[in-house]
């Protein structure tokens, strides 16, 4: 028998988010986990914060937050503030009823980037690692990682001294593509910048390579249960070039 779709759904409804999660959901497991680490930074947390002024986005949220951001994968903090407005799950994860509102793009961004240069963040993500570690959800003996180079869209030309005056031109040069002469000239990203792209960085992947700037992306893996973690750092396949 066919079913049939309501023209005009119910407007009314008796509801929690915690109906919505399955009682064998992951998250149920690390919710209590997250919930007794937050509880015990609180005295932290009242150290941090104003007694006077506009009552911020609750620091608990913020860091259960970039949890979610993390586990799922969530591309932005933007669509995470966006997908808060339907997602139950990630309402019941925080501590959301359906009535509140969810954040506010901006306001959410500008929270975040505050909370997380704050020791305060480094602590949090320690203490859940920490207590993996005693729970045996996570292994040093069970991941992999991967560092590859991504190269940058710069010139060698364009990695000049951070202090030194830049060389005349010779009569007649290029000035989109002057000759620059290398020779003798010792050059390492503590001294030398790309003045087109300024983050990259002078890297070789190993001893008789030439360097070339690029960007360093690495990958790990934990192999049991296929969690991966990408960020783009400079060490440890970083090698100054001359």
């Amino acid at each position: 028998m066919r079913g049939t779709a309501k023209s005009e759904p119910e407007f009314l409804a008796l509801f929690s988010p915690n109906r919505a999660v399955p009682q064998g959901h992951p998250l149920r497991v690390i919710k209590p986990i997250v919930d007794q680490i937050l509880r015990d930074m609180n005295p932290l947390f009242d150290e941090m914060y104003a007694e006077e002024g506009r009552p911020s986005i609750p620091p608990e949220r913020l860091l259960k937050a970039q949890l979610l951001i993390a586990l799922y994968r969530v591309r932005s903090r933007n669509l995470f503030a966006e997908q808060l407005n339907y997602n139950l799950l990630f309402r019941w994860f925080l501590d959301m009823d359906l009535t509140e509102p969810g954040f506010d793009d901006s306001t959410f961004s500008k929270n975040q980037e505050r909370l997380l240069r704050h020791a305060v963040a480094n602590q949090f993500f320690h203490e859940v690692v920490a207590h993996a570690r005693l729970q045996n959800y996570v292994s040093d003996d069970h991941f992999t990682v991967d560092g590859t180079l991504i190269q940058a869209w710069a010139s060698l030309k364009s990695f000049k001294s951070r202090t030194e005056p830049e060389k005349p031109r010779e009569p007649g040069d290029d000035a989109g593509n002057p000759t620059v002469d290398f020779h003798g000239e010792k050059r390492c990203n503590q001294t030398h910048q790309s003045t087109t792209d300024p983050e990259a960085r002078l890297y070789k992947k190993s001893k008789g390579k030439e360097a070339k700037l690029c960007f360093g992306a690495h990958v790990l893996m934990e192999n049991r249960h296929g969690f991966t973690s990408l960020w783009r750092v400079g060490s440890p396949v970083e090698r100054p070039g001359n």
